[in-house]
């Protein structure tokens, strides 16, 4: 039986017809603004929320989980070679060291100094270190928690609590993706970190700001095959559909900005599937270039796969890829430990760099080497944390090659010059990429927020 119009019953209180047209032009103006945003972005080369130009238009963020001894990796100490085994008490600052007093413990590993530059390097990087002329090693490094899952957020976010948006996420909001078929912001695992996703969240940002995780082995993409092979026009249509019913919520919802990055997301999702496969076929790479970053069998197969990754991902756009790589807590048996934790990744750093000068995208492709904090020279067979001082490097867009930052006292314990906080490593890495640390806020909770919170000076040392 037929009903006047007006005895139906609408979510929204109005007609089919003005339903239609309202949810059509909510999805229009969605559409819209996205895609102005984007393409003014892309104007002259600069983004909007870029604050100059960018040295670097990527960053590959290399994450040692567990934290590498810098004394036996970039920081030699012949004077605690000679004193090991001596009784010694470092009385550390609270919370920065695990261990301040025992037995010393030299390094068994020989240094050598390498390239024109001369800088001193670990024999455990037999193929890393003949890159040194393109690396700034930061000796001085520092940071506020000797406390894996505090130490680990500090690294990533800025800070040692939780619900922070991380490094990555700050990049991709300021400057966006510079390919709309591919995640802005990308992480490969080859072992979970402490504190997990929240290394790659993005905290009080909208969530289309995380990192998209894609996996190193197996299938990449987990679900990147349309379900009951659904065809494109089909899922087209359904995507449509539902994006103008997020659209007329988001409406109703202006300030809820989850909906404008969740209707983001399916839109990423779809065109990934048929961008992504292509993007993460290491089958497509040469045989050369396999063997370059170790790939083949043996320890550094894994690891060089993911490295590979990296440089096919920021060779196709993607803006931030941090890989992680566990685990580096080496409490007992640091040396066995050591040696074979920079055979899984010693060739696959090397290539990557190599692979990325040999392409030349090292030029705008920044690289950065750390993990949450150092290691004590302290221990007996293993070495605890160590917070109070450490070694990270920098490498491409825009660092100058061949350089080192800063220094620790011949034990290896202390800062004694050019300290590097993490917030100068932070302050450092956006500012190659073009942005102001202190400028880069994202307003929460009645303030603006940064990624540097109230500190961080930029590196100039090492800027090119």
């Amino acid at each position: 039986m037929n009903r006047p119009a007006s005895s139906f019953h609408f979510s929204c209180g109005r007609t089919r017809r003005e339903f239609l047209w309202q949810a059509g032009n909510g999805f229009f103006g969605t559409a819209m603004a996205w895609m102005l945003a984007r393409d003014g972005a892309r104007a002259g080369g600069i983004t909007p929320s870029a604050h100059f130009p960018a040295r670097a238009k990527h960053c590959i963020f290399l994450f040692m989980v567990g934290g590498p001894s810098h004394i036996d990796t970039f920081d030699p100490k012949p004077v605690l070679n000679k004193r090991h085994g001596e009784d010694y008490d470092f009385k550390p600052a609270q919370g920065v060291s695990q261990k301040g007093k025992g037995k010393l413990m030299g390094s068994p590993f020989k240094f050598q100094a390498c390239g024109q530059s001369g800088i001193e390097v670990s024999e455990l990087f037999p193929h890393l270190r003949e890159h040194i002329d393109e690396m700034a090693v930061i000796r001085g490094t520092k940071g506020d928690s000797a406390a894996h899952g505090a130490a680990s957020l500090q690294m990533n976010t800025g800070f040692v609590r939780q619900g922070l948006p991380c490094l990555g996420s700050w990049a991709n909001y300021g400057l966006g993706s510079p390919n709309n078929n591919m995640p802005g912001f990308v992480v490969l695992v080859n072992g979970a970190p402490y504190s997990g996703a929240q290394n790659w969240g993005a905290g009080f940002m909208p969530s289309g700001y995380q990192g998209t995780v894609l996996k190193t082995s197996g299938t990449p993409v987990p679900n990147l095959v349309p379900a009951m092979n659904r065809s494109r026009e089909t899922q087209r249509d359904q995507l449509d559909l539902l994006a103008r019913w997020n659209s007329e919520h988001q409406a109703r919802l202006p300030a809820n900005s989850e909906l404008a990055a969740r209707i983001e997301a399916y839109e990423l999702a779809y065109r990934m599937q048929a961008h992504a496969p292509e993007a993460v076929d290491l089958s497509r790479e040469s045989e050369s270039t396999r063997k370059l970053y170790g790939i083949g069998g043996g320890d550094a197969d894994r690891f060089g796969k993911s490295c590979l990754m990296a440089r096919r991902l920021v060779e196709r756009g993607t803006r931030f890829v941090q890989l992680y790589h566990s685990n580096w807590d080496t409490h007992g048996d640091n040396d066995k430990r050591h040696q074979k934790l920079c055979n899984q990744t010693d060739r696959p750093i090397a290539g990557l760099l190599a692979d990325l000068k040999a392409r030349g995208l090292l030029e705008e492709t920044l690289v950065v080497w750390a993990g949450e904090f150092g290691r004590t020279p302290v221990g007996t067979g293993g070495r605890d944390h160590h917070a109070a001082g450490f070694s990270t490097w920098m490498a491409g867009g825009g660092i100058k090659g061949g350089t080192v930052q800063g220094a620790t006292d011949e034990f290896g314990f202390h800062v004694t010059g050019g300290e590097a906080h993490v917030h100068d490593l932070h302050a450092t890495i956006l500012h190659l990429m073009g942005l102001n640390h202190e400028e880069l806020t994202y307003f929460h909770s009645g303030r603006d927020f940064r990624l540097t919170d109230v500190f961080g000076k930029v590196l100039t040392d090492i800027v090119a």
